[in-house]
């Protein structure tokens, strides 16, 4: 017979549509529950109600729609609806098998609920009653006012404002559109309470737990009273809320987490904190899994003699048990079959047999949920052989073409590439009896397209099988073994080549189990872990993979983390000073201890406090401890590794030691005075671990130095750390000592202190005060010391006091806010800095001591000279046109004296022209003698030549553009030297200003002092000249404070600008 492919194949039935398991309806409308299947021959069709046969037949308001399964209940002649609540199943059945829906759980939708919501009110208010919902106005809500998840109204804390008379609570079922009221509620507010401690009103009870299933949403609510209204904060213990998928609702009050997996089970807990306190409520979340597929069973098309499996893998929490079904009744009340074998999640048929059809449904469920799939085995004859198949295979791989075929009588089969007549065999080609041509390995050249010819008597069928040969996948660099410390960031590489004609998917495999990325950070070529933690460790597995291949590469991860607390600590051996302390180490958590750490608290004087007390190396786990007499010791260990510090210890027993006489004094001793007639001592009390005894005491012992009066002392108690002695003379030195006493004994005697009682006031001030003017904006000061008698107490500094008294320009105003200069130490000058130019001042000098100024001298006047001028405000260009240009400029903030004029300069380039504009007070004097002006225009004079010599080049190419001044501008007539357009570079035109002396960096030296203010000590600034910049390169801002005004000194400072005009 011919071959050929028959589309009239026999089929069991698959289901193809159902309703939703849980299946409400709403009560107004007809019931439809859905039923379709597809088969040949095709399906019929019956259903069960709970368990027991449905007869549709015998119920006039049932019928069963044409060609379909799918029920339809119809209301419009009466009946209620919920007499047709419970468990539908629907079965479709023909001649090779039975498939099954869903168990359809029908229920029919509640207007009415007494639950719906209710008013849930804090007692931070006294309130007469507990109330129902909200009102029909909506309410605002907000963080003191909100709905909780469950329609619930909660108050944080009620206002008078919320007293009203018609609280009630509206709920919509959106499923039938219609809305229920509950009866209004009164609520009256009676009394205010300002502050109260935040406390949790929902959830009730601590701690709570709650249960959600893998892939569902988890909503947490936390909604707590309190005044003022508190704030909720979420956290998850041991680890940080799931990123991306957590959204806070409601004020913060709901913790809402999209598509849970069994990574967010844990500890979460909310803090509802106010200024009064803080509350905490931990809520454990469980999540489960109803069951989901693993490996979900196919469909198997089988011919005789054949073997084949299905297989039937879910998952879930807790793990789900499989049943296997046959037609719709469980496999093991069905008629034996010896070709199938069932193991567990596994049907395995071996030379299955004709007539072994049948539809096999597998039922994965556990206490959540169930999974129910239908897979049919249809055995029939058959050829199979997908016409035109490309097959892609990789490099050097064994490769099996496949051309199924049957036919009677048996057929012949013979394989060509590339429409080559000659048949393959032999060679890197294997042709097997069942039509598979094998390649034993694939090479490049064997790509391309190869026929299967199968001839028999009555005729021949052939079909094509297209070849590419692909590169394989390979990781080149994977990843490798590391030791990271916890908390670090950990980066595996996983570098890969492939076939760039076929897909690449790199995932990761932790401990053989898909990676859930989490904190993780997953890219092209590695895979990054911020935050180590103990859970990270383990072999993680990169897989590079493709539709045809895979490559795998693994490295281990070991992290480091702080050591556990050592425990179970013990003490031993005890005597009067020493006792021995034995503990049982911790877990090192892959990083070994290095050293242990052993702290104590006594809880006499420092109850509470603990203290480090000694320290020992990680290889010992017991040492011997000195101990102090009259201490209730308690000790705790702490293990320290390189990644850190142990939580410490639970504490040991306690143990006390017998009292002793101190063996030390207090330290940091010493005698100051706080008023004219008196010496506080002061000293650093014992610790608790040197009192050594009960009714701690120290005498305190004082006498003045150098003379033979005896002792006095006092006793004071323990606690005490100073004692004042009063009726001192004034700033008198005096012997100290402090000794501490125990009821056991005295401490050896105290070293001796020198202390000193009070100061008063100086009583003389500084006389023969002379003044000499250094510039515009310093004067040194002279003057004799005061005797030492007359200082009373110790002298820190001569101070000066100046003031302005005016300035020399007219209508000119100034503050007179006194300013002070300090001259530390006893000494006889120094230098008053920082002048305002051309003013009137007046000055003052004092002698201070620890307890202020003494009585003032005579005041002094003088008069600072003319200084060099500020900058001009502003200096601006305009060019019109190329022959003209107007300069602008504005008068200097600070003319420290009388203007008599501005200086421009200018000097011509290429291209460019460049202007220098200063302003003085004095006539510039001529330097145009000296030597080093002369070596200055010599060097400039060389440069102008250069240039020169490179614009006649350039003009040489090129137009001529004259430039000449504007006329309508006046400038000094030194500076006017225009002959035909052109600008006259004379010595005139770079001239310095008198009384100044410029230097190779620019910079004008004053001339006119001589006196060296290094002279005069530390009390002024060592320069006053003040330093030159470019006009246009600063921006003026007005200050009229004292400190801001001396912007020059007696020597002469330019301003230059430098303007490009071509």
């Amino acid at each position: 017979m011919p071959f050929h492919i028959c589309f009239a194949v026999h089929q069991p039935p698959t289901i193809t549509k159902q309703s939703v398991k849980n299946y409400i309806v709403d009560p107004r409308d007809n019931i439809f529950i859905e039923c379709e299947a597809k088969g040949n021959p095709v399906p019929t069709f019956s259903w069960t109600r709970n368990g027991k046969f449905f007869n549709v037949a015998k119920d006039p308001r049932v019928s069963m729609r044409h060609w379909s399964g799918t029920l339809a209940v119809d209301f419009r002649s009466g009946g209620r609806p919920e007499d047709y609540e419970g468990e539908y199943q629907c079965f479709a059945r023909n001649d090779f098998g039975t498939a099954i829906s869903n168990k359809i759980f029908l229920q029919v939708s509640s207007e009415y609920n007494d639950k719906i919501c209710n008013l849930i009110v804090c007692s931070l208010i006294i309130c007469v009653f507990v109330f129902q919902c909200k009102a029909m106005e909506p309410i605002h809500q907000d963080k003191r006012v909100s709905q909780g998840h469950n329609g619930d109204l909660y108050f944080s804390n009620v206002l008078q404002e919320d007293s009203q008379t018609d609280y009630s609570c509206n709920a919509r079922f959106a499923f039938t559109h219609t809305i229920q009221q509950k009866n209004p509620y009164t609520l009256k507010v009676l009394t205010s309470i300002t502050e109260r401690h935040p406390s949790f009103m929902y959830p009730v009870g601590s701690p709570s737990s709650q249960m959600v299933l893998r892939g569902e949403d988890l909503l947490l609510e936390c909604i707590a009273s309190g005044v003022p209204t508190p704030g909720i904060m979420w956290h998850k213990k041991g680890g940080d809320l799931p990123a991306g998928r957590t959204k806070l609702e409601n004020f913060d009050k709901a913790l809402h987490i999209a598509n849970v997996s069994e990574e967010d089970s844990g500890e979460y807990f909310c803090l509802a904190s106010n200024k009064v306190g803080t509350s905490r409520h931990v809520i454990s979340v469980i999540v489960k899994a109803a069951p989901f597929w693993l490996d979900e069973p196919q469909n198997l098309i089988l011919a005789p003699g054949e073997d084949g499996r299905l297989v039937c893998q879910a998952n879930g929490n807790p793990k789900p048990s499989i049943q296997w079904l046959v037609n719709g009744e469980p496999i093991e009340s069905s008629a034996p079959n010896p070709s199938r074998e069932v193991t567990g999640d596994t049907i395995m048929f071996r030379d299955i047999q004709s007539g072994s059809s049948a539809v096999y449904q597998c039922n994965a469920s556990n206490e959540h949920g169930y999974l129910l799939a239908n897979a049919f085995v249809n055995v029939i004859p058959r050829i199979l052989a997908p016409r035109n198949q490309l097959i892609k295979v990789i490099l050097n791989n064994r490769t099996l073409l496949n051309c199924p075929f049957f036919g009677s009588p048996i057929p012949t089969l013979r394989w060509f590439k590339n429409g080559q007549g000659s048949t393959l065999h032999g060679g890197n080609y294997k042709a097997h009896e069942n039509g598979t041509l094998e390649i034993i390995r694939a090479r490049k050249e064997d790509q391309g397209t190869y026929t299967c010819v199968a001839t028999n008597l009555l005729g021949k069928a052939q079909n094509q099988v297209r070849l590419e040969i692909k590169d394989p996948t390979r990781i080149i660099d994977g990843p490798k073994d590391a030791v990271p410390k916890k908390g670090s960031t950990v980066y595996l590489v996983c570098r890969t080549i492939h076939d760039p004609t076929l897909r690449l998917t790199v995932s990761w495999l932790k401990d053989d189990v898909p990676l859930y990325l989490g904190t993780r950070s997953k890219e092209d070529d590695g895979l990054t872990i911020y935050g180590v933690s103990e859970k990270d460790q383990g072999y993680y597995t990169c897989v590079a993979s493709t539709e045809l291949d895979k490559d795998t590469a693994r490295a281990h991860l070991t992290i480091l983390a702080r050591p556990d607390r050592p425990r179970d600590l013990e003490l031993t051996d005890l005597s009067e000073r020493s006792v021995r302390l034995t503990w049982i180490p911790g877990d090192d958590n892959n990083s070994p201890i290095t050293d242990y750490i052993v702290e104590f608290e006594e809880d006499r004087y420092e109850p509470g406090r603990w203290q480090n007390h000694s320290r020992y190396p990680g290889s010992v786990n017991s040492a011997v401890l000195r101990l102090a007499p009259y201490v209730n010791y308690q000790f705790r260990v702490i293990a320290v590794n390189e990644v850190g510090s142990s939580y410490p210890s639970l504490p040991s027993e306690r143990y006390h030691t017998n009292g002793a006489r101190p063996e030390y004094n207090p330290t940091g001793v010493q005698g100051a005075g706080t008023a004219k007639n008196n010496m506080v001592i002061s000293w650093t009390p014992l610790s608790a671990t040197q009192v050594y005894g009960p009714n701690l005491r120290y005498i305190v012992k004082w006498r003045r130095r150098d003379t033979r009066e005896s002792w006095s002392n006092r006793t004071v108690k323990g606690d005490v750390s100073q004692y004042t002695v009063t009726q001192t003379p004034i700033y008198t030195p005096y012997e100290i000592k402090v000794q501490a006493v125990n009821d056991y004994g005295m401490a050896p005697e105290a070293d001796t202190v020198i202390g000193y009682s009070g100061e008063d006031y100086p009583k003389a001030a500084p006389t023969d005060v002379r003044l000499k003017v250094v510039n515009s904006t310093a004067v040194s000061l002279q003057w004799s010391k005061v005797y030492p008698e007359t200082v009373q107490g110790q002298l820190k500094e001569y101070r000066a006091y100046y003031w302005r008294e005016s300035s020399l320009l007219k209508n000119l105003w100034v503050s007179k806010k006194k300013q002070s200069m300090s001259f530390s130490g006893d000494r006889t000058r120094g230098i008053v800095s920082r002048l305002f130019p051309y003013s009137n001042y007046k000055l003052e000098m004092v002698v201070a001591n620890g307890r202020g100024d003494g009585p003032r001298s005579d005041t002094l006047e003088f008069t600072t000279p003319e200084g060099v001028p500020s900058t001009p405000r502003y200096f601006r260009i305009r060019q019109p046109n190329l022959e003209t240009i107007t300069l602008e400029w504005e008068h200097p903030e600070h003319p420290n004296g009388n203007l008599i004029g501005y200086t421009l300069r200018y000097q011509a380039c290429m291209s460019c022209v460049w202007f220098l504009l200063i302003s003085y007070t004095k006539p510039p004097r001529d330097i145009a003698t000296q030597g080093w002006f002369i070596g200055l225009m010599c060097a400039i004079a060389l440069l102008v030549l250069i240039l020169l010599i490179v614009c006649f080049i350039k003009r040489s190419r090129g137009g001529k553009y004259p430039v000449r001044e504007n006329k309508d501008v006046p400038l000094d007539p030194d500076d006017q030297k225009v002959d035909n357009g052109s600008f006259d570079y004379s010595d005139e035109d770079n001239k310095p200003l008198q009384g100044s002396q410029t230097s190779l960096d620019g910079t004008i030296k004053q001339q006119e002092s001589d006196d060296s203010l290094v002279d005069y000590g530390e009390g002024g600034e060592g320069q006053f000249n003040e330093d030159g910049s470019f006009i246009g390169q600063y921006t003026v801002k007005k200050d009229k404070e004292e400190t801001e005004g001396n912007e020059s000194s007696e020597a002469t400072s330019p301003v230059n600008a430098i303007y490009s005009l071509a």
